[in-house]
């Protein structure tokens, strides 16, 4: 198979390349088998840059591996993709990770207090979709103006 960029496509490539090695590598390096994984390949495409016409994006690191230069790594285009994802992600997790607590609190205070006639709670997907959809409304209101961090409580 043989594939052949424009200038302009082999750039965006590179930007792409660069933001998914990122996405592997930048909270727990190099090392990991995701890093390793796709290294080979990431090193293969980086040493396009000189035919392809954007050797100005690509540098050599002194061990030899090449990795993208810092007109590329920091252009604020990629920088806003990054931070965009890096914000998105945290409101998700939190988001999922307060509901799924919340939603574990009240499935422990119902067992201990199971009443006869007392309509069957919600499935947990549909408590926990409600209770997402209150964290949403919450912090699209307030950002993080309400949220409290509990330190040092006896986690036993």
């Amino acid at each position: 198979m043989k594939l052949t960029f424009t200038q302009k496509e082999y750039q965006r490539l590179l930007e792409l390349i660069h933001l998914g090695m990122w996405a592997v590598t930048g909270y727990q390096g190099d090392e990991t088998a995701a890093a390793k994984r796709y290294f080979a390949l990431d090193q293969k495409l980086l040493q396009l840059g000189g035919p392809l016409g954007c050797a100005d994006l690509v540098e050599q690191r002194p061990d030899g591996t090449l990795q993208p230069s810092a007109k590329l790594a920091e252009e604020e285009r990629l920088h806003e993709i990054q931070s965009d994802f890096t914000n998105d992600t945290f409101w998700h997790e939190l988001v999922a990770r307060l509901a799924d607590r919340d939603y574990s609190s009240e499935q422990a205070r119902r067992a201990l207090a199971t009443t006869p006639g007392v309509d069957p709670p919600p499935t947990p997907e549909e408590r926990v979709k409600q209770l997402e959809e209150i964290f949403w409304s919450e912090f699209e209101k307030n950002d993080l103006a309400n949220v409290i961090v509990l330190r040092g409580g006896n986690r036993g």
